[in-house]
């Protein structure tokens, strides 16, 4: 006895049990064919010897015939049954590789289960929109921030341009004025000179 022989599985053993119950069904269904053969020349028999008139012999012909169809009523019923047997057993292997799929999908799930317990998975829930609830306050603010300041350099702009546009019209006035005025200045000047000196002449 090997005790290190590994045990084989579900597989292996389904595919010895189909193996074995195809042979017998093909050797019963050898034995039901051999014995169909017979009873056609069993059949043929009785009518010889009827057609004969030998009643005893075709009694005896006839009762080897019941006793031949009964037995290959027998043999078919066998066939059936083996049938069955292997139907019966495919059904189980595949039973089994439900439910060993069925245990895998449990230790899955129980596995994810302890992983991802519902306290600690709650918790996690809540700090994360606790987080995402303060990036998006964060975000508000910061686009508030860029819109003041955008607003503020287009106001300033605006201003500038408004401010240009005043002091152009102002200087114009303020050139012309700056330019006729120091004109009269320099004219009253030269002028009172000139009569400094005629009087000092005089």
């Amino acid at each position: 006895m090997n005790l290190f022989k590994k045990k084989p599985d579900a597989k292996e053993v389904l595919r010895a049990s189909k193996r074995e119950m195809s042979n017998a069904t093909r050797g019963i269904e050898r034995e039901i064919n051999s014995l169909q053969i017979e009873e056609k020349k069993l059949v043929a028999e009785i009518k010889k010897t009827a057609k004969a008139g030998n009643d005893a012999a075709t009694k005896i012909l006839a009762r080897q015939l019941i006793r031949l169809r009964q037995q290959i009523t027998k043999l078919q019923e066998s066939r059936a049954q083996m049938r069955g047997v292997a139907t019966h057993t495919q059904a189980m292997h595949a039973n089994t590789a439900v439910a060993g799929a069925m245990k895998g999908a449990t230790k899955a799930m129980a596995s994810m289960n302890k992983q991802m317990e519902p306290a600690k998975t709650a918790k996690i829930m809540q700090e994360f929109q606790r987080q995402s609830a303060q990036m998006d306050m964060t975000t508000e603010m910061m686009s508030d921030s860029i819109d003041d300041a955008l607003d503020d350099d287009e106001a300033e702009e605006e201003t500038e341009e408004l401010t240009a546009q005043v002091l152009d019209e102002i200087g114009v006035d303020i050139a012309t004025q700056m330019s006729a005025a120091p004109k009269g200045k320099l004219g009253a000047g030269k002028a009172r000179v000139p009569n400094a000196s005629s009087g000092l002449g005089s």
